[in-house]
């Protein structure tokens, strides 16, 4: 009986969840009215231009032109057709093909004799990104049940805190930044751990961990680029910002390890309480050799997690300049320099991770053992 009054409620969940998840689809596929742009739903395409083009470097591309009719939806214009000029390329680096059915924003240049004309400005995408959300929640709630909602619950919260620490920096001085970041941090980790795991031995172990290690981490790379004076590393593609940018590269930094140190922290925290609650008569030594079996086996793999994450988002930069004719070390000392130093402070602190959080969990271990 009770078991079918928990399948009857989680059925009541579900069908919830997916009546939500259509209805905030088909809101979002007709939300013209809450936009201050224009917004014009593409009705026929016509392409009537073709142009074979080739720079100095032999790099061949193609450019075609498209005639777009389009029905505003939303604004003063709100009814009406306009006629619209798109230009696009094959490789399609700041550019894309448009067809019928597409929603996109547009710029109004004139409307004499009452034809409109303008130009496209960007792609409305929202309801994308819902039905992408939505397939992320329930891929979460399927593999995670409780725990995935509680994850994805985490993950907006945290996504909140960040907006709300974001906005007060903008507010304050620069030199608060690293404190700003830096109570996020301790924010996102008790969040995200106390709501994933609940609140146990298992969790604080976890979270200490990830605060000792990211702390001892960060001061490292500080001292570390201090006395370097920050040779090696290449802030041209930071210094547009108006803030100081070796601040925000620290800043950066903090953030993109929390998550590696968190990770590992919580399972080195996991496996040591996970083997004392089978066989809470098990020795030290054998808490310790599968603890560290067990960090050996997630260090390599999350290094190398760590390192491709951030190198992965300087590779349509990388092509570029090899397009180009670049050289490597020019390359590589422009594009990779500030990831390669992320992806290195990362995986000091992966490495940290094992043995601080072996060793907190075996303290707990001992503690509980007294208390018993």
């Amino acid at each position: 009986m009770t078991r079918k009054m928990i399948t009857r409620k989680s059925l009541k969940w579900m069908i919830a969840l997916v009546l939500l998840a259509v209805s905030s689809i088909l809101f979002v596929w007709n939300n013209y009215s809450f936009y201050e742009r224009p917004i014009a739903t593409i009705t026929d395409v016509t392409n009537y231009e073709e142009e074979h083009v080739i720079d100095q470097f032999g790099n061949e591309d193609t450019i075609y032109s498209q005639s777009i009719n389009a029905k505003i939806q939303n604004g003063e214009h709100q009814g009406q057709t306009i006629t619209l000029t798109n230009h696009y390329s094959d490789s399609g680096a700041y550019d894309q093909a448009f067809s019928a059915g597409d929603d996109v924003f547009i710029w109004v240049d004139s409307f004499e004799d009452e034809e409109l004309t303008g130009s496209i400005t960007d792609v409305k995408r929202d309801h994308y990104l819902v039905m992408i959300a939505w397939l992320f929640l329930f891929v979460l709630m399927a593999v995670g049940k409780r725990q995935g909602l509680y994850s994805a619950l985490s993950l907006g919260v945290n996504g909140l805190i960040l907006s709300f620490a974001l906005d007060i920096y903008l507010q304050a001085s620069n030199d608060w930044l690293l404190v700003i970041c830096a109570i996020s941090s301790i924010l996102f980790t008790v969040i995200t751990l106390l709501l994933v795991n609940g609140a146990n031995e298992k969790t604080y172990t976890a979270i200490l961990s990830t605060l000792i290690v990211t702390t001892i981490t960060m001061a490292l790379a500080y001292v570390v680029l201090t006395q370097l004076n920050n040779n090696g590393l290449r802030f041209e593609e930071m210094q547009f910002l108006t803030r100081p940018y070796q601040t925000v590269f620290m800043a950066g930094v903090l953030i993109g390890i929390l998550g590696a140190v968190m990770d590992v922290s919580i399972t080195m925290s996991a496996s040591i309480f996970g083997m004392y609650e089978e066989n809470e008569a098990i020795e030290e030594s054998t808490l310790k050799a599968s603890g560290l079996e067990v960090g050996r086996d997630v260090m390599g793999a999350m290094i190398n997690i760590m390192f491709f994450a951030y190198i992965s988002g300087s590779i349509p930069s990388i092509l570029l300049y090899f397009k180009n004719h670049s050289p490597l070390e020019f390359i590589v000392s422009l594009n990779l320099s500030l990831e390669l130093a992320r992806a290195l402070v990362a995986g000091i602190g992966i490495v940290l991770a094992i043995p601080v959080g072996l060793y907190l969990s075996l303290y707990f271990v001992r503690r509980r053992r007294a208390k018993n």
